[in-house]
């Protein structure tokens, strides 16, 4: 091995921009079936079928159709989600004080 290596000649790579990272993402079962029944058909990886799909929202700026949920929904959620931590840490005080009493 060489202690100095000259570059002055170097070119760059062109996929350098395309080179992919590792992600971790949730998907729902139903979403990742389909994307594998198309893969099968299209002979292509499903991952890779998935990354064009995206890629491809990308660049032509496709959004999805979602809309957000009414504020009155979102709120009854939370107040649902508060009542019952509320009774999670009562019973937990309960089972504390008879433990201690």
């Amino acid at each position: 091995m060489r202690k100095n290596y000259d570059f002055s000649n170097a070119v760059r790579n062109p996929y350098a921009k395309r080179l992919k990272r590792q992600l971790t993402i949730r998907l729902d079962e139903e979403t990742i079936g389909y994307f594998q029944e198309l893969s099968r058909e299209m002979s292509l990886p499903y991952q890779t079928l998935m990354n064009m799909y995206l890629r491809d929202c990308a660049e032509t700026q496709r959004r999805p159709h979602w809309a957000p949920p009414t504020r009155s929904k979102r709120a009854s959620k939370t107040s649902r989600r508060t009542a019952a931590r509320a009774a999670a840490e009562r019973s937990v005080r309960q089972t504390m004080k008879q433990r201690a009493g």
